[in-house]
């Protein structure tokens, strides 16, 4: 049972990076278009202009930054656009009917989403070293880093899927709520600069942990405690899974 249950993970995940890498121009090259302009434009432009930041130069800075940033966003917006076109399309219906555990059919999207994250924030830090040199203070962290934000935002995704009524829908969360706590997440500016009131206001931004694990891992320092960050991390992967499970187990939201 448990080989059978593998290949419809294996089943779904593999749709799953098909359906990216079929369009790899549309899902894979914008991200690195977008961030060769932020390196250009934030990097050598402005940040000749400010300098160190935290000790190393502002491009190295932001570097972590906006590989994250990519990270979230394509996770993101992987799972919602294909889960929301399964259930838009009745495709869905067929697999809810399957002698498939929900969790197997969770896993297999958010699988997706992460396969996706990861490549794009592959080919972000590739353009990166044109840019800067990239060195690695904490391997085991970044990739763990990673690979938790992406799941999150992943499962996230699919949340989101499930709630939509149509496609203007799966734009919403990202447009009004992703950009602001990716921008106000520490991206492009170090939490010691703010003030003390602000910076206990960004403390509320989850986007602030994972951006400064992962600069950590990359720089060796960070505005925030890495083991609370990683804390928070976990606990947002595991709340955000227990959601839609229930979701999904209970059919809430799943005809368009």
């Amino acid at each position: 049972m448990k080989q059978l249950y593998f290949i419809a993970f294996k089943s779904i995940l593999t749709k799953e990076i098909n359906r990216f890498t079929r369009i790899w121009v549309q899902t894979l090259v914008p991200p690195a278009i977008t961030m060769t302009l932020y390196f250009l434009i934030f990097g050598n432009l402005v940040g000749s202009r400010i300098g160190e930041m935290g000790g190393v130069s502002y491009m190295e800075f932001i570097a972590p930054g906006l590989i994250m940033m990519s990270v979230i966003t394509n996770s993101y917006s992987n799972v919602a656009s294909s889960f929301y076109s399964a259930k838009f399309q009745r495709n869905l219906e067929e697999l809810m009917v399957a002698p498939v555990p929900h969790y197997v059919m969770i896993a297999g999207y958010v699988g997706g989403g992460v396969a996706r994250g990861l490549c794009v924030g592959l080919i972000v830090t590739l353009v990166a070293m044109f840019f800067v040199d990239i060195s690695l203070h904490h391997a085991g962290l970044v990739v763990m880093t990673v690979f938790l934000t992406s799941v999150l935002f992943s499962l996230g995704g699919l949340i989101n899927a499930v709630f939509a009524k149509s496609f203007d829908d799966i734009s919403i969360i990202p447009t009004f709520v992703l950009t602001p706590l990716t921008y106000l997440g520490g991206v492009f500016y170090s939490l010691s600069l703010l003030p003390s009131f602000w910076q206990g206001v960004s403390a509320l931004n989850p986007v602030v942990y994972m951006i400064n694990v992962f600069r950590y891992g990359f720089l060796g320092f960070a505005d925030i405690s890495i083991p609370l960050s990683i804390g928070i991390m976990v606990g947002f992967c595991a709340v955000l899974w227990g959601v839609a499970y229930y979701l999904i187990s209970r059919g809430i939201g799943l005809r368009s």
